[in-house]
């Protein structure tokens, strides 16, 4: 089966132009998205912070079902920023990991449009259950489980707005993912101010709030979203029949660009984890007698991103316009990792002439520029790649592979991230320059060898 036929039953005018030239469904997908990522980096803005200054103090750590069990084997002899980062390592691995059962559940079962409902109903009960000290792990628990649901199933559902043939179809993840960004400025600003200044439980319930209304505009949406993947009753086995060789070898290039690019991607994850820990003890976020929320760093971090989303969109489409080329998939994401490796040099930067006093934000801002440029050529376009390879029947479960190097980034990050405390701060940030480093040269080998075999084209 080529990529041509993988679609035939969608079938979604090539004239619907209502969202800015592209589909009305892209505007709903869009904004749903935009809620869900909402509620989702509120969370992830604040975890390290609630756990570091409130919930893991020897004062409250007792009042948490379940921990002093996981202290005695998983996280055996962790306690403080180690204990924070080792939970939060492996919370956001596994938000990753479960998105390729929620593409199962969804190709084989439920369909995509139920799974992602149910997923978004098991979110708002996680953000919810943070309103309470005892039912943080089940909080967590849930969390993960509707990440998992919800996530691949909204993702592939932008794929499908368009025919393999539609040269919209990147662009899309651009404006996709600009709603993300949205989202992320505004998390830290609302529900990160209201944790850090009012309550903890105050941010974690205003992004339950936002999920349900996600939830409710997604349902609203469905007359002008792709046609549901549920199979028809007795055919949960008719997605290996329709499989064929060329469908695998697309399968096996994708699977080697997963721990690439969890490589690649292993800087930008630390941002929320022990760069939020540093930037709270070590920065200077005074600003006209005023310490700003140390959370405000994710929005700082989330408006550069959305800019150069946006400049690195319009700076490609005007090259292609005057020269009628631009690099591919992954010249881009190339391109992306040379930034990401300059961003990383500069909080080594910062770091090195931190001295005793507070690091002013030349630095960091500077990192958060150059790492965002990376994040514009690497994250939209590695998920456009995706889409479009994956096999049609198990189009979900493919996006579903894809978030396996969110999984193995966010675990390392829970790692590495724990030894900020007792690792040399140059040599902390040098280690993850290397492993940007080390994405940059296995994306070129990838471009050079691997694809013109596994993907039947030469590089460009």
């Amino acid at each position: 089966m080529t990529a041509a036929e993988a679609t035939p039953e969608i079938d979604l005018p090539a004239s619907d132009r209502a969202f800015l030239g592209h589909p009305k469904g892209l505007g709903y997908l869009s904004f749903v998205e935009g809620c869900e990522r909402f509620s989702y980096y509120s969370m992830q803005t604040l975890l390290v912070l609630y756990m570091v200054k409130y919930l893991l103090l020897p004062e409250n750590i007792g009042n948490v079902a379940g921990l002093e069990w996981l202290r005695g084997g998983w996280y055996a002899g962790l306690e403080g920023q180690p204990l924070a980062s080792a939970i939060f390592g492996d919370y956001t691995a596994l938000v990753y990991l479960t998105p390729i059962l929620g593409g199962l559940v969804a190709d084989r079962w439920l369909g995509r449009r139920a799974t992602l409902i149910l997923g978004g109903l098991v979110m708002a009960l996680g953000h919810f259950l943070m309103a309470f000290e005892s039912t943080f792990l089940l909080a967590l628990l849930s969390l993960v489980v509707g990440v998992g649901l919800f996530k691949g199933n909204i993702a592939s559902q932008v794929g499908e707005l368009y025919r393999p043939d539609d040269l919209r179809r990147a662009m899309a993840f651009q404006i996709f993912y600009i709603a993300i960004n949205v989202s992320v400025i505004a998390a830290p600003l609302v529900s990160g101010t209201l944790g850090e200044r009012v309550g903890w439980h105050w941010g974690f319930g205003t992004a339950g709030i936002v999920m349900v209304a996600g939830l409710a505009l997604y349902v609203f949406a469905g007359p002008w979203l792709p046609r549901d993947n549920r199979p028809a009753r007795g055919a949960a086995g008719a997605v290996h029949a329709a499989m064929a060789g060329a469908d695998w070898q697309r399968i096996a290039a994708l699977a080697v660009l997963v721990p690439v690019m969890a490589l690649a991607l292993l800087t930008n994850q630390e941002i929320f984890n022990a760069y939020l820990v540093w930037a709270d003890e070590r920065f200077a976020l005074s600003f006209m007698g005023q310490t700003l929320p140390t959370s405000w760093m994710i929005t700082l971090d989330a408006t550069l991103s959305f800019s150069m989303l946006v400049a690195v969109a319009a700076f490609w489409n005007w090259r292609s316009a005057r020269t009628g080329r631009e690099p591919d998939e992954l010249g881009k994401m190339i391109i992306g990792s040379l930034f990401t490796v300059a961003g990383g040099l500069c909080l080594v930067m910062a770091a090195a002439t931190q001295g005793a006093g507070k690091i002013g934000l030349f630095w960091p801002v500077l990192f958060h520029l150059f790492n965002s440029i990376g994040f514009a050529h690497i994250l939209p376009v590695s998920l456009a790649l995706f889409t479009r390879l994956a096999p049609a029947r198990i189009n979900a479960t493919v996006v579903g592979i894809y978030y396996l190097s969110f999984f193995a980034a966010n675990k390392m990050v829970g790692v590495v991230g724990g030894w900020y405390s007792t690792m040399d701060t140059v040599q902390f940030w040098l280690l993850h320059v290397a492993s940007a480093a080390v994405g940059l040269v296995a994306f070129v080998a990838f471009k050079l060898v691997l694809a013109p075999r596994l993907l039947g084209k030469a590089p460009a």
